[in-house]
């Protein structure tokens, strides 16, 4: 089911989100239409704050771009980025690798409809986390999958990428930031 993804300005992108304590059928299905919404919306990543549930879980799937390469190991061998996608994160933990760089890029949100920004991130992270059937699921990452990872493990802490931008950055976009987030609050107003 296609779920609605709220724009910058509504409260619960700020929220940090519960962590699931048993995969259910119910956070199956969320984790479901999680990907049928970011595919419908082009994305590579999703996270449950974004459809407006503050839970720690969140979709990527970063096979459709070609311009910014991914790695991946698995138990310390790599592997075609492709055997884990769509990547379903559930309470995830994300850690620089030890002696990694960081790399800066850029980045997106749907949450923040046309507005891009270079950020800088760790260049690889070890990821822990469960899968859609609740199994364990380890990894490293490097290149877009990693910045993807990082960005939507962000959103269930109640991150936003602009919170990673340089001052400068953040200076220039703030006219487009403003009024994102005063057309938001409008909009959830005339709902209420």
């Amino acid at each position: 089911m296609l779920l609605t993804v709220v724009k910058y300005g509504t409260p619960v992108l700020r929220q940090k989100g519960a962590r699931i304590d048993a995969v259910t059928p119910k956070i199956q299905q969320l984790a479901a239409d999680l990907l049928e919404t970011m595919y419908a919306s082009k994305g590579i990543g999703l996270a449950a704050q974004q459809v407006g549930l503050a839970l720690q879980v969140t979709v990527v799937d970063v096979r459709g771009v070609t311009d910014r390469p991914s790695s991946l190991e698995i138990d310390g061998q790599a592997v075609d980025v492709s055997i884990l996608m769509p990547l379903v994160l559930i309470n995830p933990e994300v850690k620089p690798a030890r002696d990694t760089k960081d790399a800066t890029g850029p980045e997106g949100c749907l949450s923040f409809p046309e507005i891009f920004a270079d950020i800088t991130r760790p260049a690889v992270v070890d990821v822990k986390a469960l899968n859609e059937r609740g199994e364990p699921l380890q990894f490293r990452c490097g290149g877009l999958l990693a910045r993807a990872v990082q960005h939507e493990t962000d959103h269930l802490h109640g991150i936003l990428f602009i919170d990673r931008m340089d001052r400068a950055t953040k200076d220039q976009l703030r006219p487009e930031l403003e009024l994102l987030q005063a057309e938001t609050k409008a909009l959830l107003k005339n709902i209420s």
